[in-house]
C-alpha cells in the first residue's frame, strides 16, 4: 500500500500552481533562446559593421594621400626638369617617398598584386629622373604613374562595392537564420504552451464529463485520475463521493416509494372492499346519514388509491434509466390517451384538437409525457374550451404543444411547478386533490430522452406546456 502511494505520488502532477508556473517557464525557454540568439546575432552585426566602416575610412584616406601624393610628386619632378637644383630634387626624393608609402599601405589593404607590382616598377622607373633628359619619356613614366593611380581608384571602388555586397550577403543570411530560428523556436514554444493547458483542460475535461454522468445518471463513473493536478484530483474525488452518495439516496428513495405503495396498497384494498359491502346492504340497510358518510369514505378511498397509483408510475419512471429510442407514430399513442379521457372529455364538453407528426421517442416514456398533460389539461381547462394538441419536428427536435384555455399560471409558480409533489395554486375542475406528481413525471420523462418540458406563451391558447425531445440518427 505504501509502494503504491509513494508510486502514485510520483506520476502526479503537482499542485495547479506548480502546474501552471512550471509551463509557463518551460514555454518561456524557447523565448529565451531566441532573444540570446537575437542579441548574439545584433552584436555581430554591431562588430563587423564597425569593422567594415573602419575598412572603408581607411581604405578611402589612403587614397586620397596617394591622390595627393602623385599630385606633389608631378609637380616637384616637373619644376626639377626646369631647375634642375638640389634644393628641388630633395623636394622631388621626399615626395616620391611619400608617394611610395602612401602607394604601399593602400596595397596593402587592398591586396591587389598586379597593380601594385606595375606601380612599384613605375615607381623604380620614376626614381631616376635626374638621368632623364628626354622630356617625352619622362612624361610617358608620369603618365603611366597616374594611369596605375586611376586603375588603384577603380580598383579601391571594386574591393568596396565587393564588401558591401558581402556584408549585404551576410546580413540576409543572418536575417534568414533569425527568421528559422524565431519560426522553430515559436513552433515549439506554443507546443510546449498547448501542452501544458492540455495537461489542464483533460482533467477539466473529465470533470465535466463526470459532472454529466452525474447529472443524467449514465451509470459508473470513469476511474479516478492519477495524473492531474491535487486541486483538480480533490475535486474529482469529491464528484465521485457525491455520486456515490446520490446513489445511495436515490436507492433510498426508491425503496420508501415502493415499500411506501405497496404498503397501502393491501389496507386500501380493504377498506374498498368494506366500501362496497356496505354500498351493497350486505350488512344491513344503511340510512341517509349512513350513506352520505359511505359516500366521503368511498372518496376518499379513490383519491388514496389515485396517490397510490401516481407513486408507483413514479416510482417505475425513477427505475427506468436507459430509455428505447424507435420510430415512435404519436397519433396511435394519443388516441389511446384521449379514450381513456373520453369520459371526462365529454362531461366538459371539450374536444381536443389534433396536428400531429411521425417522431423519434421511447413509446413508454412519450405516453406518459401525454397522460398526465392531457389530464392536467382536462383538470385545468375551461368548461367547453378546446385543447390543442400539436406534435411536430422543429429542426433537430420533436415538440409537443398541450395548451389549453383557462386561468393562466402565475409567473411566481413556474419555477417551481415542475418539481415532485408541488400542486398549482390554480384550483382543479373535477374536485380531485392532486398529487403534484404529474408535471414532475413529465419533466421527468423529457429529461430521461434528454429533452426539457416548460411553460410557453402561445396566441390561441391561455396555457400551454412544450416538450422538446432532440431527434437522433436512426
Amino acid at each position: 500500500m505504501d509502494k503504491f502511494s509513494f508510486g502514485e505520488r510520483l506520476v502526479q502532477l503537482g499542485s495547479l500552481r506548480q502546474l501552471t508556473l512550471g509551463s509557463f517557464v518551460l514555454a518561456l525557454i524557447p523565448l529565451i533562446a531566441l532573444l540570446w540568439q537575437s542579441q548574439s546575432d545584433l552584436a555581430k552585426v554591431g562588430k563587423m559593421t564597425t569593422l567594415e566602416t573602419r575598412f572603408v575610412v581607411d581604405v578611402v584616406g589612403d587614397m586620397q594621400r596617394l591622390d595627393g601624393a602623385a599630385t606633389d610628386l608631378e609637380r616637384s619632378i616637373r619644376q626639377f626638369v626646369v631647375i634642375r637644383n638640389e634644393k628641388v630634387a630633395s623636394l622631388s626624393d621626399n615626395a616620391l617617398e611619400k608617394f611610395a608609402v602612401a602607394a604601399d599601405n593602400l596595397c596593402q589593404a587592398l591586396s591587389i598584386p598586379n597593380t601594385c607590382e606595375q606601380l612599384s616598377d613605375q615607381l623604380t622607373q620614376l626614381a631616376e629622373y635626374r638621368s632623364i633628359e628626354d622630356q617625352l619619356l619622362l612624361n610617358a613614366y608620369l603618365a603611366s604613374v597616374s594611369h596605375s593611380v586611376a586603375q588603384l581608384r577603380d580598383d579601391v571602388e571594386h574591393v568596396i562595392a565587393e564588401r558591401v555586397q558581402l556584408q549585404q550577403d551576410d546580413l540576409n543570411a543572418m536575417q534568414a537564420k533569425q527568421a528559422w530560428s524565431t519560426a522553430m523556436l515559436v513552433s515549439v514554444s506554443l507546443l510546449l504552451i498547448l501542452l501544458g493547458s492540455q495537461l489542464i483542460v483533460n482533467p477539466v475535461n473529465k470533470l465535466k464529463q463526470i459532472i454529466r454522468n452525474v447529472a443524467h445518471q449514465k451509470g459508473e463513473l470513469p476511474p479516478l485520475s492519477r495524473r492531474a493536478p491535487r486541486e483538480l484530483i480533490d475535486v474529482e474525488r469529491d464528484l465521485h463521493w457525491l455520486h456515490d452518495r446520490l446513489q445511495q439516496l436515490e436507492h433510498i428513495r426508491t425503496a420508501l416509494l415502493r415499500h411506501a405503495a405497496h404498503e397501502l396498497k393491501t389496507p386500501l384494498a380493504s377498506i374498498k372492499e368494506g366500501c362496497s359491502l356496505l354500498s351493497e346492504n350486505v350488512v344491513g340497510e344503511l340510512n341517509s346519514s349512513q350513506q352520505e358518510v359511505l359516500s366521503l369514505l368511498s372518496g376518499s378511498t379513490q383519491r388514496l388509491n389515485t396517490l397510490v397509483e401516481k407513486l408507483l408510475d413514479y416510482n417505475l419512471l425513477l427505475q427506468q434509466a436507459q430509455p428505447k429510442i424507435v420510430e415512435t407514430n404519436p397519433k396511435k399513442l394519443l388516441d389511446a390517451c384521449l379514450e381513456d379521457y373520453a369520459l371526462a372529455l365529454q362531461e366538459r364538453e371539450v374536444i381536443v384538437e389534433v396536428d400531429v407528426a411521425m417522431i423519434r421517442a421511447d413509446e413508454e416514456l412519450f405516453r406518459r409525457i401525454l397522460d398526465n398533460l392531457v389530464s392536467n389539461a382536462v383538470a385545468h381547462g375551461a368548461l367547453g374550451r378546446p385543447i390543442n394538441v400539436r406534435i411536430y419536428q422543429q429542426g433537430k427536435q420533436a415538440v409537443v404543444d398541450v395548451a389549453n384555455r383557462g386561468k393562466r399560471i402565475a409567473a411566481e409558480s413556474v419555477p417551481t411547478l415542475f418539481e415532485p409533489f408541488t400542486r398549482g395554486a390554480e384550483p382543479r375542475n373535477d374536485n380531485v386533490i392532486g398529487t403534484g406528481l404529474g408535471l414532475s413525471i413529465v419533466a421527468d420523462c423529457a429529461r430521461l430522452m434528454h429533452g426539457d418540458v416548460s411553460v410557453v406563451d402561445v396566441d390561441y391558447a391561455d396555457v400551454c406546456f412544450r416538450v422538446t425531445i432532440p431527434q437522433q440518427e436512426k
